[in-house]
């Protein structure tokens, strides 16, 4: 029989540790992201996401040449089998999420590692569904609007081949680069939701693509992933800069809840936030559109009285005026973060492998005890 007085509860698991990892580290109290040691903010400044990918993979900074056959190697996994284009084809009224989430899920009918755990194939895996998730993605939105796939573009990087492939154009350099430093951002961020929920899946000792499905499936969750959308939502409830003061007064009044600010760790501002913030004010400014910017800016202000109760923007607060800017659609934002985060999940799955345990908590048991069974005929 359970002991209630000696059992401490921790709903969702808070402030409970599962595991070591040298994937990332976070320090919420001051707002502090390292990814293997290396400041997020050096990262997104200097590095990109093809750079980032390898260094979470591998543990290290690749040499020119190293990061060079890894560049190579991902532009050569682009294509998905047709297959898989029909499939989407066939479930394309489906939210963005979901398809990516069966698109992934197909692709291991066409890999022929799919059931190697090894280290070594699971990296190599990781590589294929990083390269392919944007053409699935792409795909995706393509047929929805009755318009033929893009090929993916072997002369651009990652970040520019996907928006090529979403809007049948080259992008111009900027959107390219801020598409780039927006994976970078996303790429990886310890034992959150969705990252946990593809450990859980990798305990079992599955493998790399149904893992992927899970960390998927957990991200489309509104609590996880759904946050951009949600604030572009609102800033296009206000419409005005001029209306925001006031929404956002009557909301708060009303107990309602600002999207954007406040995060289960940290308690002070997400360090991520400030590389899409100027993104988004330039961004805006060039586009001539420099309202949601200004949107934003202002529900800053009102918010920052909350600062001290540690409540602070957050890495979705500026990403979707900027997805909204280049012209993506509201839908496919939580997908935008899923494509950076996929190298993240395939890091903790290979955590998960290298040093593997069954991942089984506990739930305390509080309904009746010893019933007795009463037969159906019996029963009133």
């Amino acid at each position: 029989m359970q002991k209630t007085e000696q059992i401490e509860i921790r709903r969702g698991l808070k402030d409970v540790y599962l595991d070591t990892t040298e994937a990332s580290f976070i320090d919420g109290e001051i707002g502090k992201l390292l990814y293997r040691g290396y400041s997020i903010h050096d990262l997104a400044e200097q590095s990109t996401f093809e750079e980032v990918s390898y260094l979470l993979l591998y543990g290290r900074l690749p040499t020119r040449a190293e990061l060079e056959a890894f560049d190579a190697g991902l532009r050569a996994e682009r294509a998905i089998p047709k297959e898989v284009v029909d499939i989407i084809d066939m479930v394309k009224a489906s939210h963005p999420m979901d398809v990516l989430r069966t698109g992934v899920s197909a692709l291991s009918a066409f890999d022929p590692e799919v059931r190697d755990n090894s280290i070594e194939a699971t990296i190599r895996k990781g590589l294929r569904l990083t390269a392919k998730a944007p053409t699935i993605v792409a795909t995706h939105e393509r047929l929805r609007k009755g318009q033929r796939p893009v090929e993916p573009n072997l002369n651009l990087n990652h970040a520019g081949n996907f928006l090529s492939m979403l809007f049948d154009k080259e992008p111009s350099e900027e959107e390219a680069y801020i598409m780039d430093v927006d994976f970078i951002l996303h790429a990886e961020h310890g034992a959150n939701a969705s990252a946990f929920a593809a450990r859980v899946t990798a305990s079992t000792q599955s493998d790399l693509h149904s893992a992927v499905v899970t960390g998927i499936a957990t991200l489309k969750g509104p609590a996880h992933g759904g946050a951009a959308e949600d604030v572009m939502k609102m800033a296009e409830e206000i419409a005005t800069p001029e209306n925001a003061e006031s929404y956002t007064r009557q909301l708060l009044e009303s107990g309602g809840r600002v999207m954007g600010f406040g995060h289960r760790v940290y308690k002070a501002e997400d360090p991520r936030a400030r590389h899409l913030r100027a993104r988004s004010k330039d961004l805006g400014e060039k586009k001539g559109e420099p309202k949601w910017f200004q949107i934003l800016s202002t529900l800053y202000d009102v918010m920052s009285p909350y600062q001290a109760k540690g409540i602070y923007v957050n890495v979705d607060f500026y990403a979707g005026s900027i997805y909204q800017l280049m012209g993506i659609p509201d839908d496919l934002f939580i997908s935008l973060f899923a494509l950076g985060r996929i190298p993240g999940w395939t890091l903790q799955v290979v955590e998960q492998f290298s040093n593997n345990i069954l991942i089984r908590p506990l739930v305390q048991y509080t309904g009746p005890m010893d019933l007795e069974y009463v037969p159906i005929e019996k029963r009133g």
